[in-house]
């Protein structure tokens, strides 16, 4: 069981103003890679508090994941890609580029995203849009490797190659 939090960006949400549709999808869908959502979260557009919650989750709750949904966009207070980046011990580009590509089949204001992915000690962070449409999609679009690479991050698997049978 992978042990996960979800932070939801938005000042409306954090202000109780809009609920929280696409935070509650992510709880649901961790379930298919065998995630259970053990810290919850949302908070408003604030880079300094947005990324002290990620250092929390990952310093101190040792999370195995951290998805993001928000602030990923070009409004100047779309600030979750500094904010993981702030917290940032190494930067994972793949699993951003597979979802700005796998969207953009669908729109091409995918390419619009501001998205990353990183690594905090033994903990994997992505941000993942702000719509629960995108979110369903992005999450398709990555799950697949999630488990592998959770694994081997905590330790627990180290060959990703297939074996060729000759």
């Amino acid at each position: 069981m992978f042990r996960v939090g979800v932070i939801t960006a938005s000042d409306k949400g954090s202000r109780g103003e809009r609920e929280d549709l696409s935070g509650a999808l992510l709880k649901e869908l961790v379930k298919e890679i065998e995630g259970e959502v053990v810290a919850y979260v949302v908070l408003p557009d604030e880079q300094q508090q947005l990324a002290q919650k990620m250092r929390e989750w990952a310093d101190e709750l040792s999370l195995d994941l951290i998805l993001t949904t928000g602030g990923t966009g070009f409004s100047l207070r779309d600030v979750t890609p500094e904010a993981t980046k702030d917290v940032a011990d190494r930067m994972v580009p793949g699993i951003a580029e597979v979802m700005r590509y796998e969207s953009y089949k669908i729109t091409p204001k995918a390419m619009l995203s501001r998205a990353v992915a990183a690594l905090r000690k033994r903990t994997l962070i992505v941000n993942m849009p702000g719509s629960p449409k995108a979110v369903k999609e992005c999450w398709q679009a990555i799950a697949p490797a999630l488990p592998h690479g959770i694994q081997i991050l905590k330790g627990e698997a180290s060959e990703c190659a297939t074996p060729i049978n000759s």
